[in-house]
């Protein structure tokens, strides 16, 4: 295939996750073989989408390899990466681009907050890497709305490279970063680029009371074996959420609706993301039928009036027992 892709037809960016690519066996990975990523990434091309979103962690550090593999340049495809840790940043960015097989990278960012080490230093360390051309846009995930601001200060004063998009949860039942993240992105002129917007699943419909936890957990996401399915377990697994989630099903039933087709045209087009501030929602797929079933949700206009109260008041009974959108 070419460099040409279709004409975007939805509301809002959407960028293609790459943490379910990756070998065989590794936490999270659905979609191993090669081929099947080509479908998967064709038909995101498809509907008019060029960005992929990795990190050097993904696939227990295989998922950009697989990325890496593929003729993206032909596709048009941008690549970002993250770093997950912060000793050592060049030796890592280095990993990660031979990975990617390029030199260069779209976007490049801080996966998680370091704490132990001063934002001076580490801004300072980014600021090199920039300027020796290892990618050209910068961004930051999961820090606190104070960290941003913080970290903007610095960036100005120093006249580094600045953070220009910001990841970070955001769903119709995890709006934490409402109140005080997405104003400060806005201010500083950070697009906002969504990451779960199904919920890591849940919205998918598979889970629900009558499910225990090692039925749950058992082969998916959940899974209790590593840290992110019980950071899923912490996010999403409560009564509160499940009754939110019932009567979301049943609104859903009502107008023909899947759950997974109401979460992803909330985010797009009754959440605060904006495609005129580059916003971005985050999807991934274990399947060509998968992905393609996503985009065409995402195509879609917006919800029913009584389908967005639902919503809005399910995120009411969620809210007391939402966790916290930073790490």
């Amino acid at each position: 295939m070419t460099s040409s892709n279709s004409e975007q037809k939805s509301a809002i960016n959407v960028v293609l996750g790459g943490m379910i690519f990756g070998q065989k066996g590794k936490y999270a990975v659905r979609v191993h073989d090669i081929e099947e990523v080509e479908r998967i990434i064709d038909i995101f091309r498809a509907h008019g989408h060029t960005e992929i979103d990795n990190s050097r962690f993904y696939g227990e550090g295989t998922s950009e390899g697989m990325i890496g593999q593929i003729n993206w340049r032909e596709k048009g495809l941008k690549l970002s990466t993250k770093l997950h840790n912060y000793h050592d940043m060049k030796k890592n960015i280095l990993v990660s681009l031979k990975e990617l097989n390029t030199d260069c990278l779209d976007l490049w960012y801080l996966h998680i907050p370091d704490r132990t080490i001063s934002y001076e230093v580490t801004m300072k360390a980014v600021n090199d890497l920039y300027k020796e051309g290892y990618f050209k846009r910068f961004g930051i995930s999961n820090f606190m709305a104070w960290e941003v601001a913080e970290i903007v200060g610095i960036c100005r004063a120093n006249d580094y490279i600045m953070p220009t998009v910001y990841q970070g949860i955001y769903n119709a039942i995890h709006r934490m970063a409402d109140p005080e993240l997405i104003p400060c992105l806005r201010k500083f002129g950070i697009s906002f680029y969504a990451f779960n917007p199904l919920g890591g699943g849940f919205f998918t419909g598979k889970y629900g009371t009558g499910k225990t936890i090692v039925e749950a957990d058992a082969g998916t996401r959940f899974d209790q074996s590593s840290w992110q399915g019980r950071l899923l377990m912490t996010r999403y697994w409560n009564d509160a959420y499940f009754t939110a989630l019932a009567s979301i099903r049943a609104v859903a039933e009502e107008h023909n609706l899947t759950l997974t087709e109401i979460a992803l045209r909330w985010v797009t087009h009754h959440s605060a993301l904006k495609r005129e501030y580059g916003d971005a929602v985050i999807i991934g797929a274990s399947s060509a039928q998968q992905i393609e079933q996503n985009m065409i949700d995402l195509d879609k206009g917006p919800l029913p009036n009584e389908v967005i109260e639902a919503v809005d008041a399910a995120w009411e009974v969620a809210r007391p027992f939402a966790t916290k959108y930073y790490n």
